[in-house]
């Protein structure tokens, strides 16, 4: 990492909000994939109707962590319970700070006794890494860069999800057999064409699906494989503009901001000595009208994200005294905004009128920022943060995924986003001058798709009033 370390970078910038909203990046970039191959639109529908092949092998981290104390190292940093956590099975990884604040989360994969890999975004992976060097932990990290991190190009795994109605039957016919029926996040060995493929029973946007990775050098064997099978049960690959606005329908919330910038706890303090001022932390933006006096304002805790169900006091885990008396307070509920189209027609037309114009919605996804926080509004006062933002061409609306106070939670009430940035807009390439304005929207299920409410697990439905 840099000379500078986080806290240098921080102390010099004195104003962590207005150091945030001014960082100089978008929002994060899908590299290796065209950003369509055919249209998003079509793309979008596939994973409804047909079957799409997501090309996940470019744009996330994986770290593999080794050693006779991987299980325990890693039991310590989550906030989700490891009892019965096998071999050959699968689990949402989600630390937190010793004050119990969301870091971010990731998948981990139980590969072999004393072998594991984490899967996802950087924070949570930079987390897992100053721990194994901070304790005394048995254990050897080897990070796999994410491609726009590095110039070769090349990758330790390929990564894809085949995921839609026809997902099991073009897999049937690329094994050249029936597939193994696996449950939630149990994985098994495959067989297509001739090479030994890791397949995970997993899913996005709702649909049935597997996730397949395996060696880099086995990547066109099994990418043409897949290719072949689905020709003719409407296999779409996906491009990186499509890619992004799946969670929208799914309800999985990408973006929570890392709480590394605070907190007074030696673990953190050594942290912030650890990390580069060119860390995930020190580079990442935030966008939006949500402007909180203090960086705390953007920190999460788990049930704001949706993650209160898997928070378990069976283990000693960073920040478990924090989460035990949190967990009898009020916390923000997730839920889907469904933008009014009118609104969202009149924010779009004021780009063809002279004088003021509303900030830019890009289609799908409309999220400028790689952490966008807007304010949700209703009887003249802030009830919570919209996050991820876009287009849904299978529900024909303008959703985003919100945390808001749950004496809100009232399906099909109407509430406000305050769209845009104030004062005309921060010095981020990506924000346009632009002026503030208020959106209608109404309070829907998370996951927004009826397909992923009785699809998924139970841990991702969501049932509240107004809704059966």
């Amino acid at each position: 990492m840099s000379e500078q370390n986080l806290q240098q970078k921080l102390d010099a910038a004195g104003d962590i909000v207005d150091l945030l909203r001014n960082q100089q990046v978008g929002p994060n970039p899908y590299p290796g994939v065209p950003a369509e191959y055919s249209n998003w639109r079509n793309e979008q529908r596939a994973w409804a109707k047909s079957a799409v092949l997501f090309n996940q092998s470019y744009h996330m981290v994986e770290l593999y962590v080794r050693g006779p104390d991987a299980f325990k190292l890693l039991e310590y940093l989550a906030i989700n319970s490891f009892k019965n956590f096998a071999v050959n099975k699968a689990k949402q990884f989600v630390p937190v700070t010793p004050d119990g604040y969301v870091i971010g989360d990731v998948i981990l994969f139980y590969l072999a006794e004393n072998e594991f890999s984490l899967v996802g975004r950087v924070p949570a992976i930079e987390w897992v890494e100053f721990h194994a060097q901070y304790g005394d932990w048995d254990v050897e990290v080897e990070r796999d860069e994410r491609t726009a991190m590095r110039s070769d190009g090349k990758r330790k795994n390929y990564r894809f999800q085949l995921q839609g109605p026809n997902a099991m039957k073009i897999l049937e016919k690329a094994m050249g057999q029936t597939p193994p029926d696996l449950k939630f996040f149990n994985m098994a060995h495959i067989d297509i064409n001739g090479k030994d493929v890791i397949a995970l029973r997993h899913g996005m946007a709702g649909q049935p699906g597997y996730e397949l990775f395996g060696p880099w050098e086995d990547y066109k064997a099994v990418h043409s494989a897949l290719v072949e099978a689905g020709k003719d049960d409407g296999l779409t690959l996906v491009g990186g503009r499509a890619y992004s606005s799946n969670t929208l329908e799914s309800g999985w919330l990408p973006s929570p901001l890392p709480a590394f910038y605070t907190g007074d706890s030696q673990m953190m303090k050594d942290f912030r000595a650890w990390a580069g001022a060119n860390s995930y932390a020190g580079m990442c933006s935030v966008g939006g009208s949500h402007v909180p006096d203090s960086v705390e304002g953007y920190y999460l805790t788990p049930w704001d994200i949706g993650y209160g169900h898997i928070v378990k006091f069976d283990h000693d885990f960073v920040g478990r005294e924090a989460l035990e008396k949190m967990a009898t307070e009020k916390h923000k509920t997730k839920v889907t905004l469904a933008l009014d189209p009118e609104d969202v027609t009149r924010v779009m037309s004021s780009m063809f009128a002279e004088g003021d114009r509303a900030k830019y919605f890009e289609f799908p996804s409309a999220v400028y920022a790689m952490h966008p926080f807007d304010k949700v509004m209703a009887d003249g006062k802030q009830i919570g943060v919209s996050t991820w933002i876009g287009y849904s061409s299978n529900e024909g609306a303008m959703l985003s995924l919100a945390m808001i106070d749950p004496d809100y939670v009232e399906f099909g009430k109407e509430v406000t986003l305050v769209w845009g940035e104030p004062n005309g807009g921060t010095s981020k390439p990506t924000v346009e001058p632009h002026v503030q304005t208020e959106i209608k929207a109404i309070v829907s299920p998370v996951p927004y798709s009826s397909v992923a409410r009785n699809a998924y697990a139970d841990s991702w439905r969501q049932s509240g009033k107004g809704v059966s």
